[in-house]
């Protein structure tokens, strides 16, 4: 039991830890600032591979505790485990403390990640519309302008000296 209550306090803390680099995220998304955003992203990554390997000896925990107690690995859940534990109160107290806080960390990183997925939808959208503008403006029809010689200048509404620019 307490091997579970260990790795459940580590993967709380994993995902703590994931939940402050997707807080971090959030105003580099807004600010558009791509060079540090895919270094938090790295550092992500790290955090779900440790996550990852955490899960993994969770799950042979969680398999071990199972067969101990004679239950079928596949229908146990940490709340019946908890519920289990009325027996032994410190060991159940410990269990349903570590069960709240990865529950809370885990529901916190999930709303997180939504609203930045919302923020980067919206900037793919914002980008797609300003690329959408600009291929209008090159097809925008000629204008009715004349030079000296009588001649239409072939200009086009809306269009400027040229070309995309990238710098802005």
């Amino acid at each position: 039991m307490e091997n579970l209550i260990e790795v459940l306090d580590m993967e709380s803390q994993e995902y703590e830890n994931l939940l402050g680099l997707s807080m971090k995220k959030t105003p580099v998304i807004v600010a558009g600032k791509l060079d540090e955003l895919a270094i938090i992203t790295d550092e992500e990554q790290k955090v779900v591979s440790r996550i990852n390997h955490l899960e993994q000896k969770r799950q042979e925990v969680f398999t071990d505790i199972a067969n101990v107690i004679n239950k079928d690995v596949n229908n146990l859940m940490l709340a019946d485990l908890i519920d289990m534990l009325k027996t032994r109160p410190a060991e159940q107290q410990k269990l349903a403390v570590v069960h709240d806080r990865l529950k809370a960390a885990v529901h916190e990183v999930k709303r997180v990640n939504g609203q930045n997925r919302i923020l980067i939808q919206n900037a793919l959208e914002m980008v797609e519309f300003d690329m959408n503008m600009l291929q209008a403006m090159k097809t925008a029809p000629e204008t009715a302008n004349y030079n000296r010689g009588a001649y239409n200048t072939g200009e086009h509404m809306g269009v400027g000296g040229g070309g995309f620019d990238a710098k802005q």
